[in-house]
C-alpha cells in the first residue's frame, strides 16, 4: 500500500446548515476529539471557540465564519464554520468558493428548514461535494427516515443513509454504520470513548434493509458494483466505501450520518467520513483562471512545487494585527518577508507575517503551501476575491458574486469629532463585508449603510459602536428600492459650452431599452465611423454609470436596462473626456425621462412554521402585508406557511408573529426579487 502524505491527507471542509441546526456545536466536539481542545465549548454558555465575537456570545448565533484546524487519522483538516442567519449568506458564499467538501447539517426535527435549502443550492453552484449529517436525533419528535425521503424530495441529489439511529424506549444510544455493519455507542461524560459491537438484534433486520437501499442506489451510479449486485456476490464495506467516495466526489452521492453534537454521539464517525469521504485538494473541481499576458483560460497545477496562486475570500480588521486576508492557496509557496503579486489590481504586496487561524487565536508560521488556509498579513491594496500570485503565473481566478443589499440605514456621527473615525470605520467594515454598502444621498444629504437584513445592519452598528468607538445616530430602516424603465427610447446628450478660451462640446445618441429582471445595466458601444472617438467612449460610459446611481422618481439607484450608444459627433479643439462623461449623463437622464420609469421594491421569501391552530391568524396577518401565499404544508402537527412578502412590510414581523402565536411560531425570511410597485404605492413612497 502505497503511504499517503501532504496533499493527499488534506481537508478543506465547512459546515453549513440552516440557523440553529448546530454546526457550531459540531465544530466545538470536533476540535475536543481530535485533541485541538481540552474542554467542550457550548453555544449557550457563550464558551465555543469558533463564536468568539462579543456579539455571537450574547445572541448565541454565528456572525462571520472562522476558521480553525484539527488532525485525524493523520489527516490534516481545515475547517470553516459558517453562519446559519441568512443576514450573514455572504459569509457561506465566500467560505464555498474556497472549499473543497462541506458537511450540510440538518436538524432531526425541522428537517430540511428554508436555509437548508439556500446552502444546499449555494454548495450546487460551486460544484463543493457534501456529506449529510442529520443533528439533534435525541430531541423528541425527531424523525429520520422522514428528513431523509425530506432531502430526497427536495435536494435534488441521490442521497442515501450509510448510519441508522439506535433507540430504546425513546432514548438515542448510539449509531449502526451500515457500511461496516456495526454498531456504536459512546461512553464516557463527553462520549469519548466508542466502544463498538455487534448491531443489536431489535435494530438488525431495519439494517439490513437500510443497507440493501444503500447498495440498490449505488448500483444504479456504478456499473461494477452492479455486476456484484447482478451476479449475487456477497458485497462487504471494503466494496461499498471505495465507491462511496468515488460517487461523492464526482457530486453525484450524498451519504447521510446522523447523531447529536449536544449529547456527544456519532462525532468521531462524522470526522471519519470526512477524511475517507471527502476530496483533498488534488481531487477537488479542476481550478483554472484567465492568464493576464494572453487572456486565455488556464488551468492550476495544484501542488506545491507549481508557482504560487491563491485566492483571498475574506478581509478582517484585527485591533493588534491589523488588516488579516483570509487567503486559500491552491498551488506554489508563499513565505514571510517575500512579495507577491496582486493579478487581480496589478500591484506588488508584501508579506509581512503569515497567521494559521484558530477562530480569534493566531498561531505564527514561516511558510504556507498548497492546500493550506491562513492569513496573510501587510498587504495595502488587496481586497475580497482577489488572485495573488508570484508574478510568474499572471492568473486571475472566477470573481465571487454576492448579492445585493436589501435594507438601509441612515447613520450620521454624533459630534464633528466623530466625522473622520466613522467613515473610516465604516470604510474598514465595507472592505470586510462586501454585502455591506456605504453611500451619500445627494438629495437627502445622507450617509447612507445597507446591509442584507435588519440584524445584519444592528450587528454592523454595534461593531462601531464597540470595536471603533464611533458614537452615531442611526435612522429607521430603510427599504432599499431601485427604479427601471419599462419601454425602449431613445435619448440624446449634448453638452456644448463657451466660455471665451476652449469650451466643452459632447454629443451623444444612446438607445434605453428594459431587461428582465437581475439583469443590471448592459452597456454596449454600436459607434461606427468614427463618430465618436474610440478615446472618449471609457468617458461616455463612467457618465452613464454615474447618472444610473440615482434615477428621476425617487433617487433610487437604476437597474434592469440596457444602454447602446449608437451616434454622436466631437470638436476637434472643445471635446474632452469630460465633455462627454456630462453628455453620458445628460442622455440617461433624459432617456429615463422619456422611457415610462417605475420604481422595484424588494420581495422577501417568508417561510413561517407555526403550530395548527394559529395557521389561520398566520395567513390572514401575511395577506394584510401584501403577502402572496404561495403553499401550505404539514409536517406533523405544524403547518409551514411560505409567502412572496414586499420587504417594506415585514419590519417588525418578529414581533407580530410573536403575539399572534404566543411565541410559538417560527419564521425564516431572504430576499428572491425586486417587482414593480403600484401607483398607490408610488405616491406613498415618494410622498407626492
Amino acid at each position: 500500500m502505497v503511504k499517503k502524505s501532504g496533499l493527499e491527507l488534506t481537508r478543506n471542509i465547512g459546515f453549513i446548515a440552516h440557523i440553529d441546526a448546530g454546526k457550531t456545536t459540531t465544530t466545538e466536539r470536533i476540535l475536543f476529539y481530535a485533541g485541538r481542545t481540552y474542554k467542550v465549548g457550548e453555544v449557550h454558555e457563550g464558551t465555543a471557540i469558533t463564536d468568539w465575537m462579543a456579539q455571537e456570545k450574547e445572541r448565541g448565533i454565528t456572525i462571520t465564519s472562522a476558521a480553525t484546524y484539527c488532525q485525524w487519522r493523520g489527516c490534516h483538516i481545515n475547517i470553516i464554520d459558517t453562519p446559519g442567519h441568512i443576514d450573514f449568506t455572504v459569509e457561506v458564499e465566500r467560505s464555498l468558493k474556497v472549499l473543497d467538501g462541506v458537511v450540510v447539517i440538518f436538524c432531526g426535527v425541522g428537517g430540511v428548514e428554508p436555509q437548508s435549502e439556500t446552502v444546499w443550492r449555494q454548495a450546487d453552484k460551486y460544484k463543493v461535494p457534501r456529506i449529510a449529517f442529520i443533528n439533534k436525533m435525541d430531541r423528541q419528535g425527531v424523525d429520520f427516515d422522514s428528513v431523509v425521503d425530506e432531502m430526497r424530495e427536495k435536494l435534488q441529489l441521490v442521497i442515501a443513509p450509510v448510519q441508522m439511529p439506535i433507540y430504546k424506549d425513546d432514548e438515542f444510544l448510539g449509531i449502526v454504520d451500515l457500511v461496516k455493519m456495526k454498531a456504536f455507542y459512546y461512553e464516557g461524560e463527553f462520549g469519548d470513548k466508542v466502544v463498538e459491537k455487534a448491531v443489536p438484534e431489535e435494530s438488525n433486520s431495519e439494517a439490513i434493509q437500510k443497507r440493501d437501499k444503500l447498495i440498490e442506489k449505488l448500483a444504479e451510479l456504478d456499473d461494477e458494483l452492479m455486476t456484484k449486485v447482478i451476479e449475487g456476490q456477497d458485497i462487504g464495506g471494503k466494496d461499498i466505501a471505495p465507491v462511496i467516495r468515488k460517487h461523492v466526489l464526482a457530486n453525484k452521492f450524498v451519504p447521510v450520518l446522523c447523531g447529536s453534537s449536544l449529547k456527544n454521539k456519532g462525532i468521531q464517525q462524522l470526522l471519519d467520513a470526512v477524511c475517507d469521504y471527502l476530496p483533498s485538494p488534488l481531487e477537488a473541481a479542476q481550478v483554472s483562471g484567465i492568464d493576464v499576458r494572453d487572456n486565455q483560460q488556464r488551468s492550476l497545477e495544484i501542488s506545491e512545487n507549481a508557482h504560487f496562486c491563491g485566492l483571498c475570500f475574506k478581509v478582517f480588521t484585527d485591533s493588534f494585527v491589523g488588516k488579516l486576508f483570509y487567503t486559500r492557496i491552491y498551488s506554489g509557496k508563499v513565505k514571510t518577508s517575500t512579495f507577491i503579486y496582486n493579478s487581480t489590481k496589478q500591484e506588488k504586496e508584501k508579506v509581512t507575517k503569515i497567521l494559521r487561524m484558530h477562530a480569534n487565536h493566531q498561531e505564527i508560521v514561516n511558510e504556507a503551501k498548497a492546500g493550506d488556509i491562513v492569513c496573510l498579513v501587510g498587504l495595502k491594496s488587496t481586497t475580497t476575491g482577489d488572485t495573488l500570485c508570484d508574478g510568474k503565473n499572471s492568473l486571475i481566478l472566477e470573481e465571487i458574486k454576492f448579492p445585493l443589499p436589501v435594507v438601509s440605514l441612515a447613520i450620521e456621527p454624533k459630534t464633528k469629532a466623530d466625522q473622520e473615525k466613522l467613515f473610516d470605520a465604516l470604510r474598514k467594515l465595507a472592505d470586510e463585508d462586501p454585502s455591506f454598502k456605504v453611500s451619500y444621498n445627494r438629495e437627502t444629504g445622507q450617509n447612507i449603510i445597507s446591509g442584507m437584513g435588519q440584524l445584519h445592519l444592528e450587528i454592523m452598528v454595534d461593531r462601531l459602536i464597540r470595536e471603533f468607538n464611533v458614537v452615531a445616530k442611526i435612522g429607521k430602516p430603510q427599504v432599499a428600492y431601485k427604479e427601471t424603465i419599462t419601454r425602449k427610447v431613445e435619448a440624446v446628450g449634448k453638452f456644448i459650452q463657451q466660455t471665451g478660451g476652449r469650451g466643452q462640446y459632447g454629443h451623444v445618441v444612446i438607445l434605453m431599452e428594459p431587461l428582465d429582471k437581475g439583469r443590471g445595466i448592459i452597456f454596449e458601444n454600436k459607434i461606427k465611423s468614427g463618430a465618436i472617438p474610440k478615446e472618449y467612449i471609457p468617458a461616455v460610459r463612467e457618465g452613464i454609470n454615474e447618472a444610473s446611481e440615482s434615477g428621476i422618481l425617487g433617487g433610487y439607484p437604476v437597474v434592469d436596462l440596457k444602454i447602446t450608444l449608437i451616434d454622436g459627433s466631437y470638436h476637434e479643439v472643445d471635446s474632452s473626456e469630460l465633455s462627454f462623461k456630462v453628455a453620458g449623463e445628460m442622455a440617461v437622464k433624459e432617456g429615463l425621462r422619456k422611457a415610462n420609469p417605475a420604481v422595484l421594491e424588494p420581495i422577501m421569501d417568508l417561510e413561517v412554521v407555526t403550530p395548527n391552530e394559529y395557521v389561520s391568524q398566520v395567513i390572514g396577518d401575511l395577506n394584510g402585508r401584501r403577502g402572496k401565499i404561495s403553499s401550505v404544508k404539514e409536517r406533523k402537527s405544524l403547518r409551514i406557511v411560505k409567502a412572496d412578502v414586499p420587504l417594506a412590510e415585514v419590519f417588525n414581523y418578529a414581533d407580530a408573529l410573536r403575539n399572534l402565536t404566543q411565541g410559538r411560531a417560527s419564521y425564516t425570511i431572504e430576499p428572491s426579487y425586486y417587482e414593480k410597485v403600484s401607483q398607490e404605492l408610488l405616491t406613498k413612497i415618494l410622498g407626492v
